[in-house]
């Protein structure tokens, strides 16, 4: 089975200091990966090579075997790709509703011809709200993202995301700023999604959530990649005990 993602060999630079260094992923259907390791392993830039933000110095990343270098972002979300970012920004002028219709419009807007001559918004408003029951955000459909808490909003950019039906999901510490409870029902959801047979890549310094939900993690430690693999063994290892913990794992 063809990969969904392959990172093989990416290589950033910034001036005199490599952010990623030759580091290479490989994610495959249904796969939900936790992307772990220490603040300044280069995870950020890794994450923006595969977005687009960011032009890798070497190596290349391909989507289900079609290589995304030289492609805008917004090509490559119209190719699969789609990104919950952990700072959410909604449109605060709309509705929970509105923000996830505008994002199910998606293919209407690629065209201006075709957006123009598109009132009917009826089948993204439905869709929106199937959305929005999925995340469980269906009574907060009509609020506005100004008047609801951090834990509701990170769950609106999760619904945003899956608006653009992504072959490849990739998650931003979505658990970031919330609280224990809160961390966990949306590690669930994030679980369940997964189990309905979405790809997700989840980015995460909630090590606790990353071990309970995701099957295999990926660590990376100055810009390398250190390990691959299921999620006990890896995190049980002592180099990575080392990079990534300073101490021993509660597994």
């Amino acid at each position: 089975m063809q990969p969904v993602l392959e990172v093989k060999n990416v290589t950033v630079r910034f001036g005199g200091v490599t952010a990623v260094d030759n580091a290479s992923l490989t994610i495959n259907r249904g796969d939900l990966i936790g992307f772990v390791g220490p603040n300044g392993a280069g995870k950020t830039t890794l994450m923006r090579v595969i977005t687009g933000i960011v032009k890798p110095q070497e190596g290349e990343v391909l989507l289900e075997g079609r290589s995304l270098l030289g492609m805008s972002i917004n090509q490559r979300i119209r190719a699969g790709l789609a990104l919950a970012q952990q700072i959410v920004q909604p449109l605060r002028a709309m509705t929970l509703l509105e923000n996830v219709a505008l994002a199910c419009g998606a293919a209407k807007t690629s065209n201006p011809l075709v957006a123009m001559r598109s009132f009917d918004r009826s089948a993204e408003n439905q869709r929106a709200m199937e959305l929005l029951t999925r995340v469980g955000l269906k009574d907060a459909a009509h609020s506005e993202p100004s008047k609801l808490p951090l834990g509701y909003l990170k769950r609106l950019e999760v619904a945003r995301a899956l608006a653009l039906n992504p072959k490849l999901l990739l998650l931003d510490e979505p658990l970031a700023g919330l609280n224990q409870s809160e961390a966990q029902s949306l590690a669930d959801l994030i679980k369940t999604l997964n189990a309905d047979g979405l790809t997700i890549l989840l980015i995460e310094h909630n090590l606790r959530e990353v071990m309970r939900i995701c099957p295999q993690v990926y660590v990376q430690e100055l810009g390398r990649s250190l390990a691959f693999g299921p999620a006990k063994e890896i995190m049980a290892r002592p180099d990575v005990i080392r990079a990534y913990l300073g101490g021993t794992v509660d597994a």
